[in-house]
Order: structure tokens, then sequence, then C-alpha cells
């Protein structure tokens, strides 16, 4: 098995759940909440899509995710100011070895 890490890479405006650095990691089909600082169910509607791709491996750059290396990126939904009060989270996404 795989684990995929996501963490928070950057955030344009505010974020009432996430802060830069905050960590979510996904074991399987299993949230691991040991792990994880924070968890955001809109936020997860951006990742949750592409975590069959990034566990079988698919590049990053083939799903359009990222230009280079093998990290993914994706950004939650909300677009901030000035349209919403909240801000924009962008979420660095890597496949890992279990451990």
């Amino acid at each position: 098995m795989t684990r995929i890490r996501i963490r928070v890479h950057n955030i344009r405006g505010s974020c009432p759940v996430f802060k830069v650095g905050d960590e979510i990691v996904i074991d399987g089909a299993e949230l691991v909440l040991s792990e994880t600082n924070a968890y955001c169910v809109w936020a997860a509607a951006s990742f949750t899509p592409y975590l069959h791709a990034i566990r079988a491996g698919v590049p990053p750059n083939v799903v359009g995710l990222a230009t280079h290396g093998s990290d993914y990126y994706v950004q939650c939904l909300d677009p901030g100011p000035p349209l919403t009060p909240g801000g924009t989270v962008v979420f660095k996404m890597s496949l890992e070895n279990k451990r």
C-alpha cells in the first residue's frame, strides 16, 4: 500500500480551517487522523478526484497538475477576495511508500 500526503503549500486570502504547512495523510481509504492537522470537506472536493491517479503513479504533468517534478498541485474551490471573504488554499500532494 501507499500513502498520500497532502500539505498546505500556500494560502491566498484567509482560510478558517488551514494554515501553511498543515497536512492531511491518506493511507489506502483511511484518513489518518493522528497525522492530519485539519480537514475541510469543501477543499477535499478539489483533491479527491486525483487520489487514484496519484496512487497509480500517473505523472502529475500527464494530468495537468504540475509542469515538472513528482508532486501534484491542486487548489480549493474558494476564489477568495473580492468574490468571497475566504481564500484559496493550494495543496501539494505527494505519494509516499508505506512505512
